[in-house]
């Protein structure tokens, strides 16, 4: 997968701290993870959770919310209510820059943001949570015994997980003024409910009262063993194959007979992160090129070179294979490596003639892993040379460029 770093402004203006983990190839859907309370999107299970979707086909946004994590803003000025609106330019951001997001999922207090903010998202299509509570005001518990400092002085600083907060009485009014019951009964949206039954922080009965609250389709499911942080690895990887699976079932599947996309060929545009990453469509499938940190760049893809090399190594491969399967050869397992650069003509003893000043070259090295035999390696790079890309960037092709406007 590929992780992208991004930023977006959030309920304050303020910005907001993305990552945006990427499948390598096809994408089938696009999410968005909420955190738990005073976390942040890098905590092990949202990273672990997110990658795991990644590598089913489903790119996931995890961000950190006003105040938190690497996000701008002060937590003391943030609420429930904000959170709310954090994810919703969180959904307005991915779909204007990459694709709609069509699930949704949130972890104990994003568990309930998401459960709150769904319905107004008409691209949503299903709602996950995981150790989410019932009620807002149930996040009160974790700084009770402060509660009447808060209500008499309007503020106090808090310990939560080792960390000093700042707790406003607008918070405390906020969080008691919502109405989730109703929220979730008129979800109007598939929802999975996962919940942990020895759950010390947010307890098993808020997945009950969740789960009864909801009209169908709803499903839950018990992570028996877990804690609420899903600190364990096969815990959370667990939960993102079950996610996984379940949301499948409401994704359409994609008809071969329709057209992936509504151009030809690959669409290139800036995606507005940095200075050189782009966005590349080939298909349904997403990618990104970009340049190195060293160039400029966020190093969020490989670059316009990569890219072709990449081509180069993808058909080689290909042609190779093909030509076994032709001959009834059992190829053992190989890897195709290539290498740009840029060298003197005069330097390049493989170059033919009537070539002066720089030019282009791509080293290929093709590595098996154990000996094919002498009469499998005498035809080798007979057969690497066959490549159609191989043959198209040794000849001389042409670029026709024509400029227009969208509406032309």
């Amino acid at each position: 997968m590929q992780s992208v770093k991004v930023e977006f402004p959030g309920s304050s203006g303020d910005p907001l701290a993305a990552r945006l983990e990427l499948p390598l190839g096809l994408i089938r859907s696009y999410a968005i993870f909420a955190h738990c309370f005073t976390c942040s999107k890098d905590l092990f299970a949202s990273r672990r959770i997110a990658s795991e979707l990644a590598m089913r086909g489903i790119a996931v946004l995890r961000f950190d919310f006003t105040g938190l994590g690497a996000s701008g803003g002060e937590f003391a000025n943030s609420n429930f209510s904000s959170n709310v609106e954090d994810l919703r330019r969180a959904a307005q951001y991915l779909a204007s820059h990459f694709g709609p997001a069509e699930l949704l999922i949130g972890h104990s207090l994003g568990g309930a943001a998401v459960l709150a903010v769904a319905a107004d998202l008409p691209e949503v299509r299903a709602v996950v949570t995981i150790g989410a509570p019932a009620d807002t005001e149930h996040v009160i518990h974790n700084f009770r015994t402060h509660v009447p400092a808060i209500e008499s002085h309007g503020e106090a600083e808090v310990e939560l997980a080792g960390r000093r907060f700042t707790i406003q009485r607008q918070f405390l009014d906020d969080v008691r003024g919502q109405h989730l019951e109703a929220k979730i009964h008129n979800l109007g949206r598939p929802l999975l409910v996962l919940h942990t039954p020895g759950d010390e922080i947010v307890g098993i009965e808020n997945a009950r009262q969740i789960f009864a609250a909801a009209r169908h389709p709803k499903s839950f499911l018990s992570l028996d063993g877990a804690d609420h942080l899903l600190t364990r690895h096969e815990d959370a990887t667990f939960v993102a194959e079950v996610v996984s699976a379940w949301f499948g079932k409401y994704l359409p599947k994609p008809s071969r007979a329709e057209p992936a996309a509504d151009h030809d060929g690959v669409l290139v545009r800036a995606s507005g992160e940095g200075r050189f990453q782009q966005v590349v469509e080939a298909g349904r499938h997403r990618l990104l090129a970009d340049e190195p940190e060293s160039y400029g760049g966020l190093d969020s893809g490989p670059s316009p070179y990569d890219f072709v090399a990449a081509g180069l190594g993808a058909c080689t491969s290909m042609t190779l294979q093909l030509y076994a399967e032709r001959k009834g050869w059992q190829l053992p397992p190989f890897t195709v490596e290539v290498r740009h650069a840029k060298v003197h003509a005069e330097d390049c003893v493989n170059c033919g003639e009537g070539r002066n000043g720089k030019i282009d070259q791509f080293e290929r090295r093709i590595t098996f892993e154990t000996d094919p035999g002498p009469a499998v390696t005498e035809k080798i790079a007979e057969i690497a040379d066959k490549c159609p890309v191989h043959r198209t960037l040794e000849a001389r092709s042409h670029i026709v460029t024509k400029v227009r406007t969208s509406n032309s």
